[in-house]
């Protein structure tokens, strides 16, 4: 039914109808496009279109395990992506080329004092991974400070003090002993730039901390000539270490070759064990026909001890059967006479108290007759002193002097007046 030929009532329902499917359209296509826009920012931000990338070169022995779009890895994170791999031409010193980028922020953890780049295995067909590794000292292997080289220093000081704390080295300068005197990143001040210009260099490189390229990477540190070199990152790469292991088929053969060279000792150790087990089974063989000739004497022992488990079957067997009677009969007269001992020696004992009792009595009768006469001690005195003038008196005699004569002995003679008798004296 053409248009014209429809009452105006169902023409406006159509109309209306045409604009509400055109504006679902319009909606449903801006939708589309605003998801397929998302999901393109979102795959460009995880894949890091957006961030700046440092772009690294290495060499390797080989390039086994080692593919395009690989992930390289740092602290456990994938922060790049493996760009080429590449052979070296046939006079180069090295085999292989390999180069990666690093995304932002990890490769401002990439410094020259310690980072390095490590080949590791990754599984056992063959498989090895890129891991980059973190420094904490030196200089940023890569930099987006425009690095600027100046050839009048005087232009280099109105920048100074123009701008004050914000210029510093981008190189290591030395003196003309090759001392390092000023390294990179120091602060360029009026105090150093003169001490610089007294050195004559040709140029002096530095850069404005305040200004970076939000893009890309703009220089990175040579440490052949001690700065940072300026480079395209179209055509230049900054160098890492690679410290490379073997692959896995490479130590597994490795291993063949050394259990193989093992092999003939591992033969010989085995041939030598087969001869310890067969003196093992000699040895064996002769305790078993030992303990065989053993067992009547472990019969009889098992005999004797039977014998002696009686009381007093021990005393029977190794003194005889007339033993215990004979014992016994000794340890009863042994017995009596230890009885008898006591009885004569508490006799004994009596004995002896009276005999010194009696001793007390005289002496306690001497003690008193002594104090009821005082004059006897005197006596006794006398007495013994006139028995000593009668015993002298008879040495000096005439008629007894021959009989109290001492031996002569070699002692020097001392002079003795001789005895006269009375009537000698008397003349």
């Amino acid at each position: 039914m053409p248009l014209q030929d429809l009452t105006p009532q169902l023409r406006t329902r159509l109309n209306r109808m045409e604009r509400a499917v055109g504006w679902f359209v319009f909606l449903a296509t801006a939708l589309l496009l605003f998801g397929f826009g998302y999901y393109i920012y979102h795959t460009a931000e995880r894949k890091g279109w957006f961030k700046i990338k440092a772009p690294f070169h290495i060499y390797v022995k080989s390039s086994q395990g080692l593919n395009v779009g690989d992930p390289v890895f740092m602290m456990g994170f994938a922060v790049g992506t493996i760009t080429s791999v590449e052979p070296q031409k046939p006079y180069e010193t090295n085999n292989v080329a390999v180069k990666f980028e690093v995304t932002e922020p990890y490769f401002r953890y990439l410094w020259t004092g310690g980072s390095v780049a490590k080949v590791n295995a990754a599984d056992f067909l063959g498989k090895r991974q890129l891991e980059v590794t973190r420094a904490t000292n030196g200089y940023a292997l890569c930099v987006t400070q425009p690095v600027m080289a100046f050839t009048n220093l005087n232009l280099l000081a109105q920048n100074v003090a123009a701008e004050p704390g914000q210029w510093q080295l981008s190189q290591d300068v030395f003196d003309a002993g090759s001392n390092l005197i000023f390294h990179a990143y120091e602060t360029l001040d009026g105090s150093n730039l003169p001490v610089i210009a007294a050195l004559k260099p040709n140029a002096i490189f530095a850069y404005n901390n305040r200004e970076r390229d939000a893009r890309r990477i703009v220089a990175s540190w040579d440490n052949r000539v001690h700065r940072y070199v300026s480079f395209s990152p179209e055509h230049d790469t900054a160098w890492l270490r690679a410290v490379e292991t073997p692959p896995v088929s490479d130590q597994l053969q490795a291993m063949v070759t050394q259990v193989q060279n093992a092999l003939p000792n591992f033969l010989s150790l085995t041939n030598k064990i087969s001869a310890v087990l067969d003196n093992a089974a000699n040895a064996m063989s002769n305790l078993n026909n030992a303990i065989v000739a053993a067992q009547p004497m472990v019969t009889n022992f098992a005999l004797l001890s039977g014998e002696m488990r009686g009381p007093g079957a021990l005393g029977v067997w190794a003194l005889g059967t007339n033993a215990p009677p004979q014992i016994e009969s000794a340890l009863t007269s042994a017995n009596s006479l230890l009885a008898n001992t006591d009885t004569n020696l508490n006799q004994l004992t009596a004995e002896i108290g009276a005999t010194l009792e009696n001793v007390a009595s005289i002496t306690s009768n001497l003690n008193v007759q002594v104090q009821a006469n005082s004059n006897l001690l005197g006596g006794i005195s006398k007495s013994v002193t006139d028995a000593d003038d009668f015993v002298q008196g008879l040495k000096r005699h005439w008629l007894l002097r021959s009989a109290f004569k001492t031996k002569t002995t070699n002692a020097p003679a001392i002079p003795v007046t001789p005895a006269k008798s009375p009537r000698d004296a008397a003349k």
